[in-house]
């Protein structure tokens, strides 16, 4: 994706530091904030419409619970080999998900946007698509799109893959077969292949978790599926070199985090050693997710107990960047521009 400066700031699910996540009012606002990219989630309904949702069980993000109309679907059912209950967006047309309203998914942290609760509806991947021709239009820019498939082989497993489901609604936007401005990323092999082989151009980034092992992976090896660490080391690099053209990973690994000192297989790599390890293997680097609150920041970041505050989110969002990553992805927006802003204006050295 072209951009005038490193790393590309994606706003996560919009701005959710700022609105309830995946709503009109958060990604509009993270492109007025200075994000280059913002990233939804993808989850399909019933009738094959790709909506935005962090997940597809939904009573965490919107005011299903209020609608007892929809009372009888809530149900249990195992996904990526765990059993969840709640109200899950496969058992809803798009008309009947139109009708919920969005909520802050973590309000104990972020009053503000709490106060926005019910205001906002749901969004289709069409609709953003529209807010981001928008959005570029009124700032001269190629803006990007940066789209994560969620629990790809769930979907697939009942009907909705979501490569084939993306294809069409790329082509419906008028977007054809994607482009410079997309990027599509996935915590599945599988599902990222799905989409190569459907002719559908654009950055494709595997996503690497803190632990674990990949679901389709499991799904099929069991015990013996690689695992989330042995993608990080520099064997795992290479072997990814070819097949993807980036890693996301979440952003302990960039920060240094130490895996065990029994943990068997290859030995993970961390800070910029990954990242330019992963530069080497031709793969681009992105980290996840940059927040200011004390919960989410590294130990010695933090100021003080309470969870919300803010800590010293500058100081841990310039370490990040310093490594020489591509991109990151940021719940305010702002607040990375600014780091990245803060980098730059330093003198290079002599």
């Amino acid at each position: 994706m072209p951009h005038a400066a490193r790393p590309l700031v994606i706003g996560h699910r919009g701005a959710p530091g700022y609105r309830p996540e995946h709503t009109r009012s958060s990604y509009e606002l993270a492109f007025a904030l200075g994000a280059d990219a913002v990233e939804p989630d993808l989850v399909a309904t019933r009738d094959g419409v790709l909506v935005l949702r962090h997940e597809n069980e939904i009573s965490g993000t919107t005011d299903i619970r209020e609608h007892p109309e929809f009372s009888d679907r809530h149900r249990t059912q195992v996904i990526d080999g765990e059993p969840l209950s709640g109200w899950f967006t496969e058992d809803f047309t798009w008309a009947e998900l139109s009708t919920l309203r969005a909520r802050e998914r973590v309000p104990e942290l972020r009053r503000s946007s709490a106060t926005f609760d019910g205001r906002f509806p749901l969004l289709r991947l069409a609709d953003l698509i529209e807010i981001v021709e928008r959005a570029s239009d009124d700032q001269a820019r190629l803006l990007g799109l940066v789209a994560e498939f969620k629990h790809a082989s769930h979907f697939a497993s009942i009907g909705l893959p979501l490569d084939e489901l993306f294809a069409a609604e790329l082509s419906a936007a008028g977007w054809g077969r994607g482009g410079d401005r997309l990027v599509m990323e996935a915590f599945e092999l599988d599902v990222l292949d799905g989409l190569r082989d459907r002719g559908i151009h654009g950055e494709r980034v595997f996503l690497v978790e803190a632990s674990g092992a990949p679901a389709d992976q499991v799904a099929k090896l069991g015990a013996t599926a690689a695992t989330y660490d042995s993608y990080a080391s520099e064997a795992g690099l290479l072997g990814l070199a070819g097949r993807v053209d980036g890693v996301s990973v979440d952003k302990g690994r960039i920060l240094g985090r130490r895996p065990k000192a029994d943990a068997p297989g290859p030995v993970p790599l961390t800070g910029a050693t990954f990242v330019d390890a992963a530069h080497s293997a031709a793969l681009s680097v992105y980290t996840w997710t940059l927040r200011p609150e004390n919960r989410f920041l590294a130990a010695r970041r933090r100021d003080g107990r309470v969870p919300g505050r803010w800590g010293d989110w500058l100081g841990e969002y310039r370490q990040i960047m310093s490594t020489g990553l591509d991109g990151v992805f940021a719940d305010h927006p702002d607040l990375a521009v600014e780091a990245r802003r803060s980098l730059e204006d330093e003198p290079a050295d002599d």
